[in-house]
């Protein structure tokens, strides 16, 4: 899988094991801004919990699948954005997303899911992408909103964060409505 160019600034590329370590430190080093809302974070506790994502992740020249990209913002590790839960029979997929809070605020992960969009309809023809937020996570829920993804509804205690369960609002983007607002 090749590096996805986003801009000047930013480069998506799949994640490898020279990302163990920023992706480690990063979540290490901001727990309590990610674990708000990302559910995996109370679980990395340790360099080889990320060591052992990484790797079970890490992309074979396979096609479109579940690729989760390390974000690279003027050369550095910004987070990691990826598609999952890809079924190719039915040409759906859902992103998913998180950026370090130094990063937050710079269009970076709006340009990136953009790019990502590109790539799922014109590359691999999919016709459906998907975006979940947690209700309560407004900086999130905002860039379904901006790029055109229509709310389907709410999932009640859909995920389990380390304060409970909260309900999840479930976007989503059709090709044929991406391609009439280009």
């Amino acid at each position: 899988m090749k590096n996805l160019f986003v801009s000047d600034e930013i480069e998506l590329c799949p994640v490898s094991l020279k990302d163990v370590d920023d992706i480690f430190f990063t979540i290490d080093r901001e727990r309590k801004h990610l674990g708000r809302w990302l559910p995996f974070v109370e679980y990395t506790t340790a360099r080889d919990d990320s060591l052992a994502f990484v790797k079970a992740v890490m992309v074979v020249e396979n096609g479109p699948g579940d690729i989760i990209y390390a974000i690279r913002y003027q050369g550095l590790f910004a987070g990691l954005i990826g598609y999952k839960f890809t079924d190719r029979a039915n040409r759906k997929t859902e992103i998913g997303y998180w950026i370090s809070e130094r990063y937050q605020g710079k269009g970076i992960i709006t340009r990136s899911v953009r790019a990502m969009i590109d790539q799922a309809f014109d590359q691999w023809g999919f016709h459906r992408i998907q975006i979940n937020v947690a209700v309560g996570n407004k900086r999130s829920k905002r860039i379904p909103r901006r790029l055109g993804f229509s709310l389907e509804g709410i999932a009640r205690d859909a995920e389990l964060l380390s304060i409970g369960f909260t309900d999840i609002e479930m976007y989503a983007l059709l090709r044929p409505d991406w391609i009439d607002k280009q």
